[in-house]
């Protein structure tokens, strides 16, 4: 990345300008990101419902769930190296308006078979993190990206939140005003569908690549953007070859491919374990994902902060921290047995997991500026990869609190692999650098 393009990021993030592009990117990124989500998980607090009316075995709704996070996999590999290619704008609009259409699938299926299909297509949309990620990455500075991306992350996440709050209480309105509850679902998933039509739209006219423009403009002046690198592939073959990116594939398996699995489960668990109803268990499951509103902009903010005194190292600290935590509270959490306490423990492992989610990508930007796009690709598939291997785990073990039990475990095997990052002392200098380049910048603006 040329160096008259980390002249021009932000330095400071404000809330209500909409005058700056990297404000309007900051705000249609993670509104992009939330509806994504939303529609991503849109199903998710229904299962009880949809599972009575085609009949489903554990095993299938299983299926379901491992669909539903598989295919991300894929997509946000090709995502990164998509947005350095052809910028985030073009990117985001296509993955909106595309991912529209399984959603719309999803509300016809008439089967077990349609119905995971359709599941299967969905998953797609949850690339749109990388684009969300990469967008913030390239539009603001050393010394508050790391609240940039993790705040965009944090909102956009609270989607599934809101949807696990939202959609039975959307179904149950649908029901009062005498729709069949068979029709209702169905009804109430076509809500996600039309919002990202419009935010894709939206996307296209409000946005554009980085500060200076369009990265198709700007090639054609013949400024460097993006990555210099040839075709996606050789982006992501760059980016595989830096053991740090495997480390933080590891670290975001265990805390965001923790928080997709629990989305996909909390709300039945609820169910089954302690007999709640399905609003109640959608309020239930609905704090975990709506604590990323603040908690993953937390483990930002608080990274950002630490590397003001102890630069990188300082950061892989953090996340060395919250991931520990996240791990004892989940274990805590199998083992709860009332109602009350399950929720409370829920909450603070909820915290500790959005925090990690933060500060991971509070990280990613400072570990090869020249494939960012391969490097968020690798680490966001990371996540999912986390979710699918839960997913399969949970096929396999009985019960959903052994499943929970083990999983605890693993998220503090893959916590002690994050002190094992280390940086040289030539990239810590570069770095600190740019960090108080930026430190400089911001203060003569002010």
């Amino acid at each position: 990345m040329s160096s008259n393009l980390q002249a021009n990021k932000a330095t400071k993030i404000s809330l209500f300008n909409f005058k700056t592009s990297a404000m309007r990117a900051f705000h249609m990124s993670w509104l992009a990101f939330f509806v994504c989500f939303f529609a991503w998980f849109a199903c998710a607090p229904l299962m009880p419902v949809i599972a009575g009316e085609f009949n489903l075995t554990k095993d299938q709704i299983a299926n379901i769930n491992i669909a539903a996070v598989a295919i991300t996999i894929l997509v946000r590999l090709i995502v990164g190296p998509l947005c350095d290619k052809y910028g985030p704008r073009k990117t985001y609009t296509a993955l909106l308006i595309i991912g529209s259409i399984p959603v719309f699938g999803v509300a016809a299926s008439n089967s077990y078979e349609s119905f995971l299909f359709f599941r299967l297509l969905i998953g797609a949309i949850g690339a749109s993190f990388v684009i969300t990620q990469y967008h913030t990455s390239i539009m603001f500075a050393p010394n508050v990206v790391g609240t940039a991306n993790a705040t965009t992350a944090g909102w956009g996440n609270a989607g599934g939140g809101a949807t696990q709050a939202l959609m039975p209480l959307l179904l149950s309105a649908l029901v009062m005003f005498g729709v069949e509850q068979a029709m209702g679902w169905r009804i109430a998933l076509l809500v996600p569908g039309i919002m990202m039509i419009i935010v894709g739209i939206l996307y296209w006219k409000l946005t554009q690549d980085c500060t200076q423009g369009n990265f198709k403009e700007l090639r054609e002046q013949g400024i460097q953007v993006g990555s210099d690198k040839k075709g996606g592939m050789a982006i992501l073959l760059h980016a595989a070859r830096n053991y740090r990116v495997w480390i933080l594939f590891g670290a975001y398996a265990a805390c965001f491919g923790i928080e997709i699995f629990i989305h996909n489960i909390v709300a039945m668990y609820y169910v089954e374990h302690f007999s709640f109803g399905l609003k109640e268990a959608g309020m239930a499951a609905g704090i975990f994902g709506l604590l990323a509103l603040f908690a993953r902009a937390l483990g930002g903010i608080v990274s950002d902060k630490v590397a003001l005194k102890s630069g990188l190292d300082g950061r892989t600290t953090v996340l060395f921290a919250m991931i520990l935590m996240e791990g004892l509270f989940l274990i805590l959490f199998s083992q709860m047995n009332s109602a009350m306490l399950a929720i409370l423990v829920m909450t603070i492992f909820a915290l500790f997991t959005h925090m990690a989610c933060g500060a991971t990508y509070a990280l990613v930007p400072f570990i090869d500026r020249d494939a960012l796009g391969g490097v968020a690709g690798i680490i966001g598939a990371g996540g999912n990869v986390g979710a699918v291997a839960a997913g399969f785990l949970l096929k396999g073990v009985l019960d959903i609190q052994t499943c929970l039990m083990v999983l605890g475990g693993l998220v503090v095997i893959a916590a002690s692999f994050v002190l094992m990052i280390r940086f040289s002392v030539e990239h810590k200098e570069k770095e600190q650098r740019l960090f108080e380049q930026a430190i400089v910048e911001r203060n003569n603006a002010a």
